[in-house]
């Protein structure tokens, strides 16, 4: 497989004017709680699934919870944030809306030193997003989610302030759920294009996959330079039976691709095949909400640097394995440090 150059030199950061990583996505406020008393059946939620509710029930869900972590959340925004801890420049497009919710979401971001564009939501385009998480005892994480108005990002709401100074631009797959949505992700691969930052999906999840293949199929085939996935979702993508036939259809493609597989690591596609990288050591794992999230962060700032696929791989593998190793989807340790002292950074 040929796998197209990063655009900047081997272990070289942007300068002060350019971003390493620019994400598109969900803007929401997670709000993570512990459920040893699987609270969650109570409220009809599928354990370690996602399901979506709607704004009226936003209240029932809220004071079911015990006490809370509160933070800055989707997919991509997570992502970001750990480009921020590893000390990255970076910056964030979202829409939220003129409440409390938006109003922390956006302190969060920005206190961590991320550049935001947030459009702000007009009258019936709701209350700002937000995810419900329960973590039970077994480390597993059961979703209730409110997209609001994060779901609602339209074409007048990009801007290409930040795209255009980004070595990477990174699209979440949840956001074409909704229709201006997709139409937004459109222009923000356009003005990519442009500005030659190279384009990074995430997939997001396989049932996202499975509504959106054709789509997703068009942007992997002619827009998409980096493909981050899990296995399902590869799966999914390409309806094939095993991760070979997924990667072999990617080599036609020419697309740099990233599967992680949890316990078992990562597979990367390289000039001289599939690469597996091996999960972070963990001694307990108490969370596994953000590990996704969070190996992107590693992978995509690697690769920002200049690091070669699999090296920046083992970026992800280690950021994951911090994320996993206690409750929420921010970092506790010094990411940068951690790096730095594995020789990765």
């Amino acid at each position: 497989m040929t796998i197209p150059p990063t655009p900047v030199s081997l272990r070289v950061k942007p300068g002060p004017s350019r971003l390493a990583v620019t994400g598109i996505g969900n803007a929401m406020l997670d709000i993570i709680c512990r459920d040893s008393h699987e609270v969650y059946s109570t409220l009809g939620l599928v354990k370690s699934t996602m399901t979506l509710i709607d704004e009226d029930k936003l209240d029932t869900f809220y004071q079911a919870m015990g006490p809370t972590i509160q933070t800055s959340g989707g997919s991509v925004a997570n992502s970001i944030a750990g480009v921020a801890a590893l000390g990255g420049t970076c910056g964030y497009i979202g829409k939220v809306a003129d409440d409390e919710f938006g109003e922390r979401f956006t302190h969060d971001l920005r206190s961590m030193g991320v550049e935001l564009d947030l459009a702000i939501a007009r009258d019936g385009e709701g209350v700002t997003g937000r995810c419900h998480v329960f973590i039970t005892d077994d480390a597993q994480r059961t979703m209730a989610t409110y997209l609001g108005a994060s779901n609602q990002l339209r074409v007048s709401d990009i801007n290409e302030t930040l795209i255009a100074r980004s070595e990477i631009t990174y699209v979440e797959g949840y956001l074409y759920d909704l229709p201006p949505a997709k139409e937004a992700i459109q222009k923000v691969v356009d003005f990519a294009h442009v500005h030659d930052s190279m384009v990074a999906l995430s997939l997001s999840d396989m049932f996202c996959v499975d509504r959106h293949r054709r789509d997703f199929l068009e942007l992997v085939t002619h827009d998409v330079d980096v493909l981050l996935a899990n296995h399902d979702e590869i799966l999914s993508l390409f309806q094939a039976q095993t991760l070979e036939q997924a990667f072999g259809l990617l080599e036609e493609l020419g697309v740099l691709a990233v599967v992680t597989r949890g316990p078992l690591g990562a597979d990367v596609a390289t000039v001289s095949g599939v690469v597996n990288v091996p999960a972070h050591e963990v001694e307990h794992v108490v969370d596994q909400n953000g590990a996704g999230d969070m190996f992107a962060s590693g992978f995509l700032y690697g690769l920002a640097l200049g690091a070669d696929p699999v090296e920046a791989a083992e970026l992800g593998s280690l950021c994951a394995g911090e994320i996993i190793a206690h409750l929420g989807a921010r970092p506790e340790s010094d990411l940068e440090e951690l790096a730095i002292e594995a020789g990765l950074l």
